[in-house]
């Protein structure tokens, strides 16, 4: 980031906001003799993949291209089956809902070996993705740029209404982000969708940006641009295990999360190379990944720690997180 982008709705997230509500199409530019994966994954997550994939494959051309998951979705819903993409990686629950119709049938037993809230599918289309990840969030704190400041830090989300954090906070679009929505259900199953709607349009006013993607806050908090993010778990405890002056924080509400799973493109699973880097990116990437980045449970007998990964998380109420809720949310979201 940098401070040409320093606005609440600059032209990447309108943009981004038109492709997810209109289901404008993206160009796409590929070779078609490589299997494309279409990924949420971070920078540094889709370059260990790469390297992993390289190593397992050496004689395959893999890409993985980034997305955030609202405009890979809207992609998807305008291209339908002629899609480019191959591999839908990561992508959050309520948008692979969206877009089940165009992907794969999976076997049952592949969803076997994970926790029972990570397997409770939408079943309407049958199995179509398999879960990857728990994404958890939580109020991450610059603790250099507040004490700079002579701030406090906050402890309450009506703490972050005060007019001295004004311009120090970034929170991620929930129109183009998994990770911004879940900021916003959490609120809406804690105080009801008409009090958390205007909670959030208050919060506007301190906002220095909406960023398009989950990332966004942490970039800015380790730039120094914020003193205030609301993100991810995982990628705050990247940055302080690499020497990031963060502090993560859990409000009384409790970290809310997304779960994220990953399917194929309909008529790409008779493709062999596809099957067998979806095959390995579902069970050694994955576990590979909740071992390395996001240790939150997915796994039922697989458990791994991480340093400076908070333990014991208390997890918000995130129920009823469905398509239609998402849409009707997404639809009176006004910032």
């Amino acid at each position: 980031m940098n401070s040409k982008l320093k606005t609440k709705k600059n032209a990447v997230v309108m943009c981004a906001a038109a492709t997810v509500l209109f289901g404008l199409s993206v160009p796409q530019t590929f070779a078609k003799d490589e299997v494309l994966i279409c990924s949420t994954s971070e920078d540094y997550r889709i370059k260990y993949n790469t390297k992993r994939l390289k190593e397992a494959f050496p004689d395959l051309k893999i890409k993985i291209d980034y997305q955030p998951t609202g405009i890979m979705a809207a992609k998807i819903l305008s291209e339908k089956k002629r899609s480019r993409c191959d591999i839908v990686h990561e992508m959050e629950y309520g948008y692979l809902e969206k877009i089940s119709p165009y992907l794969a049938s999976l076997p049952p037993p592949i969803i076997d070996g994970f926790v029972d809230d990570v397997t409770a599918l939408p079943r309407e289309y049958g199995i179509k993705w398999v879960p990857a990840l728990r994404n958890g969030g939580a109020i991450l704190i610059n603790t250099e740029v507040l004490k700079k400041k002579g701030l406090a830090e906050p402890i309450s989300y009506e703490d972050l209404l005060k007019p001295e954090y004004k311009n120090l906070i970034s929170m991620p679009n929930p129109k183009t982000s998994g990770t911004g929505y879940m900021f916003l259900k959490s609120l809406v199953n804690k105080r009801g969708e008409e009090k958390a709607q205007a909670y959030f349009n208050k919060l506007s006013h301190n906002i220095l940006q909406y960023t398009s993607s989950g990332s966004g806050p942490v970039n800015a908090l380790v730039q120094g641009e914020v003193g205030i993010g609301l993100g991810m778990t995982a990628q705050a405890v990247t940055e302080i295990n690499k020497g990031a002056p963060i502090k993560i924080i859990f409000f009384s509400e409790g970290s809310p999360f997304t779960l994220y799973g990953s399917g194929i493109v309909a008529g790409r699973e008779k493709d062999p190379d596809v099957q067998k880097v979806f095959n390995f990116v579902t069970t050694t990437l994955n576990k590979e990944n909740n071992e390395l980045f996001f240790p939150e449970k997915v796994y039922k007998d697989l458990s791994f720690k991480l340093k400076n990964y908070p333990t014991d998380i208390p997890y918000a109420d995130m129920s009823k997180d469905n398509w239609s809720e998402k849409v009707r949310l997404l639809n009176d979201w006004k910032n």
